[in-house]
This record gives structure tokens, C-alpha cells and sequence, in this order.
């Protein structure tokens, strides 16, 4: 597996366990396509997406260090500076053109597929999986959290109660989703790569 960005990892999501390594989906015969894992914060794009990526033989991507690459700017700095509405034009930058086109599993930003049609957009890349967590786990496992500008600042909580409940509905509608709660991470990855197995075999891009 080759990482495509070069800033360190986040500790953020939850970590496979000691021994947990080596699927039986090593190699998988299907024709590259693209595997986009989105989701809400904190529900394990980022790890998941690793593991994907190292059974498969395919490149990790994370949408959100690639954006910080290419502009050369934090996130954070980003938004202070330019605003939320640059880093969404930004992040659609970096989905049509700035990632390969086949051999990556991509973890998108929680709020990529939130603009008006960005969801058809990433759908026209490759299989999208949804990674789905219960609102008390995410809250749980992003309290440390301090590179989101969206939940920084006072009444934290109920800020990221708020933006859950706006963006479920939309998160249902992306297609499979792989709960990441309470399962063992060797079993996560497992699911999402027979997910991902199945689907790829009849995805067809969409036509020019």
C-alpha cells in the first residue's frame, strides 16, 4: 500500500487491534475500481480505509491531507482564512482531478458529499461505502478531536449533535452502509471489502 499524502496520522479513529492484520481478500480480482469510504466524523474512515487499502494492494488516499498538501494550508487555516465555501470547492478539485482514477480507497471529509451534487460526483468515481456510528460513540471518540473547525469552540456537542442529525439522511442515501460500532475493526474491514468485492464487479462509469 502506498500513501499518497505525506502529514502524519491523525489519532483519531479507532486503531486495529495488535494481530488483527491479513484478510482473505488479498489481491481481490476486480478491476481497481475506486472504493470511497465517507461518513460522518469519527467513524473510522481513516483506519478502515488503511486496511482496505493494504488488502487490496490498492494507494490510500484521505481527502482532507490531500487538500492540506495541495494548498499547503491546515484545514483550520483554511477556513479562518478563506472560508468553509474554498475548502468545498477545494475538496471537489480534489475529487475530479486530484487523486488517481483506479487502485485507491479514498476516506473522504465528513462534509465532502454534503454540497449539491457531490454525492453523484464521488458515485461516478467508484463504489461508495458508508461508514455509520451511533451519535454518543462518535461524540466519544472525537472529544479530543482539534483539527475540525466545525466542532471547535463552545457548546461543542451539541454542535456536532446538530450537524448528525443534518447529515444522516443524506449519509443513508450514499447506499451500503457498514456499521463500525461495537465489531471488532478485523470484522469492519472484512464487511467493507465484501461490499466493495460485490459491487465493483457490475459498477460501470457513468457516460461522457
Amino acid at each position: 500500500m502506498r500513501v499518497l499524502t505525506q502529514l502524519a496520522e491523525r489519532e483519531v479513529e479507532p486503531r486495529l487491534p495488535r494481530g488483527a492484520g491479513g484478510y482473505s481478500f488479498k489481491q481481490m480480482e476486480t478491476s481497481r475500481v475506486n472504493l470511497y469510504l465517507v461518513g460522518f466524523t469519527g467513524t473510522g474512515k481513516s483506519t478502515v480505509g488503511r486496511h482496505a487499502a493494504r488488502a487490496l494492494g490498492y494507494d490510500f488516499v484521505d481527502s482532507d491531507l490531500a487538500v492540506e498538501v495541495a494548498h499547503g494550508k491546515s484545514i483550520a487555516e483554511i477556513f479562518a482564512g478563506e472560508g468553509e465555501g474554498k475548502f468545498r470547492m477545494l475538496e471537489r478539485e480534489f475529487v475530479e482531478r486530484g487523486h488517481p482514477a483506479t487502485g485507491s480507497v479514498v476516506a473522504c471529509g465528513g462534509g465532502l458529499i454534503v454540497p449539491d451534487g457531490m454525492l453523484e460526483l464521488v458515485k461516478a468515481r467508484g463504489v461508495t461505502i458508508c461508514l455509520h456510528a451511533p451519535l454518543e460513540t462518535v461524540l466519544q471518540r472525537t472529544e479530543r478531536t482539534v483539527h475540525r473547525p466545525l466542532l471547535q469552540g463552545e457548546n461543542r456537542a451539541e454542535r456536532l449533535r446538530t450537524l448528525y442529525a443534518a447529515r444522516e439522511e443524506l449519509y443513508r442515501r450514499t447506499g451500503t452502509m457498514v456499521l463500525t460500532e461495537g465489531r471488532p475493526m478485523r470484522e469492519i474491514v472484512a464487511h467493507v471489502l465484501r461490499v466493495y468485492r460485490e459491487e465493483a464487479g457490475h459498477w460501470r462509469a457513468p457516460s461522457p
